[in-house]
């Protein structure tokens, strides 16, 4: 089976979209790219379903090179036999290929490298025969008695001969697969305290859960345990039965050796094997914890990254603080900084009438309609005093709590020093806190995704595979909404299909050197951006306001004659783009029926369907049909929660376990996953989305812990 079958049948494609998927991909084409513009190629596959393709290829394809190394390495050995090169070709997993390898791979020197090195393979053999008529073991050893070997009596030499059988044992790819599934199915994972003391970890002192069963997070937290040394953790599992398993594969029935041959047996088990096997099943706990991790991660990252922009608002940022103060930044419409301060209302000053009038003059004089707090130091002193100002204001004035994660990253980086070279490092921050509001997606891209704070244990992951899920999370976000080409920072540019870093800040430098663009096609007058790279990238770049109209739509410009054609074949034209002439022209490309319209204007039926969209909402943005954020005008504290008590709340992160919910106190609530829906559902993720508002009721309040428990059971939400 070829790796194109292979992946065909594990995805549940036809052959064509994979062979062509492949192709296109090998070709240099982006995920975003495809998904988008070559969809009659595909079969219309999704963003998803190509990058697990992609994922899965790369898989098999290290697979199959890993299969011909090892191949080779046994060939040069002269020991590959017919029936070891199919095993090792039939392997499904890295994990069989090992397996099969291991009799053959170079070892450091082990008890059994030893022991043949003093000639004693022959007799393991001979053992290992079980014939019935042999010679008492005892017996054959007498052969082998040699002192200048280091092989002084008889049991000297059967413990080598002993030792030899061990390691044959355990290097038995059958055995090993056989114990792997019993373990797999079978044992438990059992912690207990490292150290007597109290710690986060302490409902682990005495812990045991099936293998099986463990969910994700418990891998993880556990794990993180035993790095800090407050746990030891094992797997235990019933041995007798794991070396019944071994029995029935080695021993053939009544000898002399059986009785040597069991001793080697359970040592091989106890000192080779079940060491080996724990390692690694711990291994492939932490790996599909970590998978299923990021996936909720990158869940949870897409949603935060398409929340919904508040377009047209001037904004002040506060990046709160004690004794430096409360840093302000106001941002215009457009994210331009207009105006920097720093207030006192918080300990130890405690300027909170100076501060007031400040903030007046600033919310007065650039028109400011949303504040937006930082929920990091000082956020609820902050929050209540943000609380008390809009009330004496005369213009209507509203507030938004933000996760400032990852803000003091992107201040103290290098873009942030570049982009405001005249600001310190806390000023940047309170503009990085006023643009989150404004346009989510632009001002996150500057920042490291594993620091923006949504997902669980992130800095446990394997950083590479961590980034490259994450990336392509951004990736393909920028791609999805589209980027404005006259507006975008490089750092928003290099998210784009087709553009690396060193293109996107050239495409800002051409920007600054020779005005805005005007139309897509000068973006081939930019340095190092050629052909191929044009093709991948001009559909997600947009130019507002440029000569041509469709330069401000997702379609591509080599689908601009058909764009036109289908203007024409429906009765309109370019310049009824964008008008309420244009709302007939789903109808009438309808009414042409869809099929001819496509072969008259020469595209494909998907790409025609796109093409209708986007010329009836040019520059269409897919976060505006999103429900707007909370804005809030006054501030509840901890101690006005009651049980039972119904309110609104913002999502703002979503873990195994349930989900985190700002209903306007310091502290977020806990929605437990058993309290999320009246319908059973597997994970939080099935029933909220980061970013989205709810309706929640208080179940209960610990002051001292500062913990709140929320329920969305029995509350209908809008």
């Amino acid at each position: 089976m070829t790796i194109h079958q292979q992946l065909a049948i594990e995805l549940g494609l036809q052959q064509w979209q994979v062979d062509a998927t492949v192709q296109l991909i090998e070709g240099g084409a982006t995920i975003p790219f495809i998904a988008r513009y070559r969809k009659e190629v595909t079969g219309s596959l999704d963003d998803t379903v190509l990058r697990n393709l992609s994922e899965r290829l790369g898989y098999l394809q290290n697979l199959q090179k890993r299969k011909e190394e090892v191949t080779s390495a046994i060939a040069e050995q002269e020991k590959l036999t017919p029936e070891l090169a199919a095993a090792i070709e039939n392997a499904q997993t890295l994990a069989e290929v090992e397996d099969l390898y291991r009799p053959y791979k170079p070892k450091r020197r082990t008890r059994a490298s030893i022991a043949r090195e003093r000639g004693l393979e022959p007799l393991a053999l001979t053992l290992l025969e079980q014939k019935k008529d042999m010679a008492d073991p005892l017996l054959l050893a007498e052969d082998y008695v040699d002192a200048e070997k280091q092989l002084p009596d008889v049991a000297a030499v059967l413990q080598g001969a002993m030792d030899i059988i061990a390691e044959m044992v355990s290097d038995n790819a059958g055995i090993r697969s056989k114990l792997r599934s019993y373990l797999s199915q079978k044992a438990e994972i059992k912690t207990v305290a490292a150290k007597e003391e109290d710690s986060v970890y302490s409902m682990y002192y005495d812990f045991q859960e099936p293998y099986q069963k463990i969910p994700g997070h418990r891998v993880l937290a556990i794990n993180r345990g035993e790095k800090e040394g407050f746990l030891k953790v094992s797997l235990v599992a019933d041995a007798r039965e794991a070396l019944r398993l071994i029995y029935d594969s080695v021993l053939t029935g009544e000898s002399p050796a059986k009785d040597w041959i069991v001793k080697a047996i359970d040592d091989s088990y106890s000192r080779l094997i079940f060491p080996s096997l724990e390692n690694e099943l711990r291994g492939a706990l932490t790996e599909k914890a970590q998978d299923s991790a990021i996936e909720v991660f990158k869940e949870n990252l897409t949603q935060l990254l398409m929340q919904p922009p508040l377009k047209d608002r001037v904004v002040l940022g506060l990046d709160p603080a004690y004794r430096t103060g409360c840093k302000i930044a106001v941002v215009d419409a457009t994210g331009k900084v207009l105006d920097t301060t720093v207030i006192y209302p918080t300990p130890p000053q405690n300027k909170i009438e100076e501060s007031k009038r400040i903030l007046k003059e600033l919310i007065a004089k650039h028109g400011v309609n949303v504040i937006s707090i930082g929920n990091g130091t000082a956020s609820k002193e902050s929050e209540l005093f943000v609380a008390e100002l809009i009330g004496e204001l005369p213009q209507k004035v509203s507030y938004m709590v933000v996760s400032e994660a990852g803000a003091s990253v992107y201040s103290a980086s290098k873009l942030a020093a570049e982009e405001f070279p005249e600001f310190d490092v806390s000023l940047r921050s309170a503009v990085s806190i006023a643009r989150r509001i404004q346009d989510p997606l632009a001002e996150l891209v500057k920042i490291d995704p594993k620091a923006i704070g949504v997902g669980q244990y992130q800095h446990d992951m394997p950083p590479a595979k961590l980034d490259a899920s994450l990336g392509g999370v951004v990736e393909s976000c920028v791609n999805n909404v589209g980027v404005d080409l006259n507006t975008a920072s490089h750092s928003l540019l290099g998210y784009v299909a087709g553009i690396n870093k060193t293109v996107a800040k050239n495409i800002v430098a051409y920007r600054e050197e020779n005005g805005p663009f005007t139309d897509r096609s000068q973006l081939k007058k930019v340095p190092k951006l050629g052909a191929k790279a044009f093709e991948q990238c001009a559909g997600f770049l947009r130019v507002k306001g440029g000569k041509n109209i469709l330069d401000s739509t997702a379609v591509h410009p080599e689908s601009y004659q058909a764009a036109k054609a289908l203007l024409a074949e429906c009765g309109f034209s370019l310049a009824d783009v964008g008008t309420p002439k244009l709302s007939q022209l789903r109808s009438r490309a309808l009414e042409i029926g869809l099929p001819a319209l496509a072969q008259k204007v020469g595209v494909g039926e998907p790409t025609l369907r796109d093409i209708i969209d986007e010329l009836l909402k040019p520059g269409r943005d897919p976060r505006d049909e999103l429900p707007p954020p909370l804005l809030r005008t006054d501030v509840l504290s901890l101690e006005d929660l009651k049980p039972d008590l119904i309110l609104s709340g913002t999502v703002r992160n979503i873990v195994d376990f349930g989900a985190f919910v700002d209903i306007g106190v310091h502290q977020d609530g806990l929605v437990h996953v058993s309290q999320l829906s009246d319908r059973f559902i597997k994970h939080p993720l099935d029933a909220v989305k980061v970013g989205q508002i709810v309706k929640v009721k208080v179940l209960a309040v610990d002051v001292a812990k500062k913990r709140i428990s929320l329920t969305m059971k029995n509350i209908p939400q809008e």
